[in-house]
């Protein structure tokens, strides 16, 4: 096959050009860019595969040379290296960073992380049901727990089902948010990668927990959204608790007088919404998160 300069020349531009308008989206936030990584491997794409690593983390905003200069040092990636070049250690180890500038540098392309903590029968279950039920990109956060699954129950769906070596192991190496001893018997607790990836794809996650895990929580992811929800009264709270019967009546007593010295928290968290309809409150819930990342999107 005979060599055309013209058309060689032709293709030589159409590729800076493409190249050009990539870098371009990757800047803006156009294109995800853990997604674009992620592809580059097996892609037949010239433009994506054929980009250079240092093009590539040149076009993330924030990235100098000397920045640059850094991720390619700690990972052993040369700056001539292409996206869909690399080793198998070296991708692992690029993208462990990859995921770090995206969360630092397009964190308004993540998910909101919602934070629900509030009083025992104010109604936070009832809440986050409606959200899931009403809104396609919210979804719960699933616990590890150390209980046997019961009946109906699938690991991964309801809850992590984990042996206590495991959890403590989870505990030791310190991928839990939080974590508690319930009921004297099982703990459960809240793993952070799994929490983290929802996050990086765009899903909303819902966080139902208590004070001191909200704290906990609250500590270990960056933006956050903590709510609070109250009841209308502290004679409906009591009514909803009574109504439910779930309680003796020497629990219900207990869990009210731990929701007085809750209630009195309600003013230190980043939002407040009071239950006096559960899709009012699921509503203002949602508008919230909304809100929240609309403003993480304004500040980059």
């Amino acid at each position: 096959m005979s060599f055309d300069p013209h058309t060689a020349s032709a293709l030589g531009v159409e590729r800076r050009r493409a190249r050009a308008e990539l870098k371009a989206s990757i800047a803006h936030g156009r294109v995800h860019i853990l997604e674009l990584f992620d592809s580059a491997e097996g892609t037949t794409d010239p433009v994506v595969g054929g980009l250079r690593v240092a093009w590539f983390l040149g076009s993330i905003p924030g990235m100098g040379a000397t920045k640059i200069s850094r991720v390619l040092e700690r990972t052993g990636v040369l700056p001539t290296a292409t996206l869909r070049g690399l080793r198998v250690r070296q991708r692992s180890a690029l993208r462990r960073e990859i995921v770090a500038l995206f969360r630092h540098y397009y964190s308004h392309l993540r998910g909101q992380l919602v934070i629900i903590v509030g009083p025992s029968g104010v109604g936070k279950g009832s809440i986050a049901r409606w959200i899931l039920e009403n809104h396609d990109n919210f979804a719960l956060s699933v616990s590890a727990t150390t209980r046997a699954p019961r009946a109906g129950e699938h690991s991964g769906d309801h809850y992590f089902f984990v042996s206590e070596d495991e959890f403590d192991a989870m505990v030791r190496d310190d991928e839990l948010l939080e974590w508690a001893l319930v009921h004297k018997q099982f703990r459960y607790g809240t793993p952070q990668f799994a929490l983290e990836l929802q996050l990086d794809a765009g899903i909303n996650v819902i966080l139902e927990i208590d004070i001191q895990g909200a704290r906990a929580a609250r500590r270990k992811i960056r933006h956050s959204l903590t709510v609070f929800v109250e009841p209308p009264s502290f004679d409906e709270l009591e009514r909803r608790l009574v109504g439910r019967g779930t309680e003796d009546t020497p629990e219900r007593l207990r869990r009210l007088r731990t929701a007085r010295a809750e209630l009195k928290t309600s003013g230190r968290w980043d939002a407040l919404v009071t239950n006096h309809d559960v899709a009012e409150a699921g509503q203002s819930i949602v508008d919230l998160a909304h809100a929240s990342i609309e403003a993480r999107a304004f500040k980059e």
